[in-house]
């Protein structure tokens, strides 16, 4: 059975960094692409940023560029999210999921940061708090 566990939120200031991880079982990470997503209840699922299946190719929301950083460590079977300089307007609930490889740069760049796209596994998320 396939499971993503994410582990790492927590309640930070204003200006503070969290590193959020999350853990696959069930499955080698390394033919799936995956990503970082948040949602506030009431709220539509946003993008964060994604990886490829190396990560050589990543992609980020404008919202976060040059604040996160999303790694990924295919011998640990995990995915990563440095998250510095922390706002409260990122308060939500983080979830990692992923999905089989597409196939082109293309499509990665277009169906990765889609919220509404069919990703194969989800985690249950963490919460991730910023107080101002």
């Amino acid at each position: 059975q396939v499971h993503l566990v994410e582990s790492g939120g927590g309640l930070v200031q204003t200006g503070g960094s969290l590193r959020l991880s999350c853990a696959a079982s069930g499955h080698a990470v390394g033919s799936y692409c995956m990503g970082w997503f948040r949602q506030a209840p009431g709220k539509e699922r946003e993008f964060v940023a994604a990886i490829d299946t190396i990560g050589e190719a990543t992609f980020y929301a404008d919202s976060v560029k040059g604040r996160f950083t999303i790694s990924r460590d295919n011998r640990k079977n995990s995915l990563s999210l440095q998250m510095n300089s922390l706002k409260p307007e990122d308060t939500d609930v983080y979830c990692c999921a992923d999905t089989l490889d597409l196939t082109s740069d293309d499509d990665r760049r277009v169906f990765l940061p889609e919220p509404k796209y069919e990703y194969d596994y989800w985690g249950q998320g963490t919460q991730v708090t910023v107080s101002s």
